[in-house]
């Protein structure tokens, strides 16, 4: 995976979203499935909505929100790779 990928959550409609204290429950619609994760999950699939993103924009969504330091490019190319594997992201 590189820094040209573009990646997309699924619509809002897809996802129903519910806070379990410290962590979140995602239901994804689609296949049925609950995940429950902890930031910066919920906040990486709001920032990244269902337009194709690429991975510098997400990263300057984010920047707006939390103070992020070097290295967090690769953290969130990681964290990507994981939401894709789950199944809660597409890579385009």
């Amino acid at each position: 995976m590189d820094g040209f990928d573009r990646f997309r959550a699924p619509p809002p409609d897809m996802l129903v979203m519910r806070p379990l204290d410290s962590m979140v429950a995602i239901f994804h619609r689609p296949s049925g499935r609950t995940h429950v994760v902890a930031s910066p999950v919920p906040e990486i699939l709001e920032s990244l909505g269902p337009d194709p993103t690429d991975v510098a924009t997400l990263l300057a969504r984010l920047s707006e929100r939390f103070d992020l330091a070097a290295g967090d490019r690769e953290a969130l190319l990681a964290r990507l790779g994981e939401l894709e594997a789950a199944g809660l992201v597409e890579r385009l």
